[in-house]
């Protein structure tokens, strides 16, 4: 089965990125647009109706651009809007969530920490998972600035040292042994957490499940292209010297009211 249109990924921003990267990994011959809400980042202080609005939006401009499956590469959006995508258009969506599973699955300690926005946190989505797991505490933490921080291009500024350590080590003295990463943003802060977390806690994201899951579609229902390697092309509605940045300027940025 050939398809050689588009893969779409969309975020509130530009840390879907650490998502589109384990894509482009696995699959470096699809040809990728990548969606960068970040006038509106973040998502996870939005109110659910709202999340689910702009979610639509990206979804409609990325299918605008012929796309065939696309990738909700934001914890928030995925777990407030996902079900609204998949019943209001027709195309395959991969969303992603926390990874409680294999974290509480493999704690010794039975104590695991959850760093994630408020909209993730509070979505009925997360919290039927969460129930999942009876046995096993979970720490949950809001990262609250940390979206913005990224955004503004402050990603190892003092303040976010600051935040980082007053929200890991409540967790750390709850003994917890892993970390779930539940935003698609926060996988750029994994070296700083790496100084303050005691080695022993592993730090767990989705982004490698996520490519793996995105390679089983295009498998099973949507087809991969056949066509050689093309350039990824990225799409923003605000500073895009930010993005360029994260992507270390290997590819063109193209600035778009959407």
């Amino acid at each position: 089965m050939t398809n050689n249109n588009p893969i779409g990924v969309f975020d509130s921003g530009i840390g879907g990125t650490s998502i589109w990267k384990e894509i482009h990994d696995l699959l470096p011959n699809e040809k990728t647009i990548y969606l960068a809400d970040s006038k509106n980042a973040p998502y996870g202080q939005k109110t659910k109706e709202e999340i689910v609005a702009l979610s639509k939006k990206n979804v409609e401009f990325l299918l605008e651009n012929n796309c065939k499956l696309i990738v909700v590469a934001c914890n928030t959006a995925t777990t407030n809007a996902i079900w609204e995508l998949r019943n209001d258009y027709d195309v395959p969506f991969i969303g992603i969530e926390p990874a409680i599973k294999p974290a509480a699955n493999n704690s010794k300690t039975q104590v695991i920490g959850i760093l994630a926005t408020k909209g993730t946190l509070n979505s009925e989505l997360f919290n039927k998972t969460a129930e999942m797991f009876q046995h096993t505490t979970i720490i949950e933490q809001v990262g609250y600035g940390l979206v913005k921080l990224i955004e503004d291009g402050n990603l190892y500024s003092p303040e976010m040292t600051q935040l980082l350590e007053e929200y890991l080590q409540p967790m750390i003295d709850a003994n917890i042994d892993y970390l779930v990463l539940g935003c698609s943003h926060y996988p750029y802060l994994i070296p700083q957490i790496k100084k303050i977390l005691p080695d022993h806690i592993q730090i767990i994201d989705s982004g490698e499940a996520v490519a793996r899951q995105t390679q089983n579609i295009l498998r099973e229902k949507v087809g991969f292209t056949d066509t050689p390697k093309s350039e990824p092309i990225f799409y923003v509605n605000s500073n895009p010297a930010v993005l360029k940045s994260i992507l270390e300027d290997k590819y063109p940025v193209i600035e778009k009211e959407f």
